[in-house]
């Protein structure tokens, strides 16, 4: 990543720039969830340079993109028209008229998560008791406090050092706070408040590792088999160390 960049990826995170085994495979968590809101009015909240609206756009939905960048968003038109250049705490979008939203690793960079959760359960389409429709649903990602590394980097001494810090989520609130104060991260408790009063029911609650593609590409079997054991404690209380909550919402 070019020097340029440093200051928008503490801020902002980077976008998905390639598809690779782990960004398909949370596709695939994303389109499990949906079921037939998949070929709805959908919108990723959070869109980056658009990769995976093109990679949910074949399912037959009309993918709207929100990116709060610009330079982000006007990348993101190369993949589709339907980019919206705003902040997430504020969708311009009407009330009740999303089937889905993607919020992939979004809500820690925002600079109100507990709006930015009120206006993605207000878009989101209320439940029709007359045809038996289910209310709209919420896929969201963001980063477990109970992961080993901090993968925002860090601020130290006035400067952001980029990349993965260890044990730095471990640190007393307040401390982990100073160092990394440009990204949030959750334990379930957190995630369980920024719900609380919300007319929403929890269909999934859980914690992923990674796909470790890097590690994969220089390492190869190698790192192919520490993804396989590591992903196979996705079924174990050892989950709590994975990388990121997928939580699954419904309207009510």
């Amino acid at each position: 990543m070019e020097n340029r960049n440093f200051e928008k990826a503490a801020l902002r995170g980077e976008p998905s720039y390639v598809w690779r085994d782990g960004q398909q495979r949370r596709l695939d968590m994303i389109v499990h969830a949906a079921g037939n809101r998949i070929k709805g009015q959908i919108l990723e909240n959070g869109c980056g340079v658009g990769m995976y609206m093109a990679h949910i756009s074949p399912f037959g939905g009309t993918v709207i993109g929100l990116e709060y960048d610009f330079e982000r968003a006007a990348e993101a038109r190369i993949q589709s028209s339907h980019i919206l250049n705003a902040a997430g705490e504020q969708l311009p979008l009407p009330s009740s008229s999303i089937d889905l939203i993607l919020s992939h690793e979004v809500i820690e960079h925002v600079q109100d998560d507990r709006s930015a959760i009120n206006e993605m359960v207000r878009v989101l389409r209320n439940p029709d008791p007359m045809s038996g429709k289910s209310g709209g649903r919420a896929a969201i990602f963001c980063p477990n406090r109970g992961y080993p590394f901090e993968t925002h980097g860090i601020y130290w001494n006035g400067k952001y050092h980029f990349g993965n810090k260890l044990l730095v989520n471990y640190l007393p609130r307040a401390w982990r706070d100073k160092l990394a104060p440009h990204v949030r991260v959750y334990s379930k408790r957190d995630m369980q408040k920024l719900f609380e009063g919300l007319p929403v029911k929890f269909i999934e609650r859980t914690i992923i590792f990674g796909a470790y593609d890097n590690i994969i590409t220089r390492f190869g079997a190698f790192g192919k088999v520490l993804r396989g054991i590591l992903q196979f404690l996705e079924k174990t209380p050892l989950k709590i160390f994975g990388l990121s909550h997928f939580w699954v919402v419904e309207k009510t």
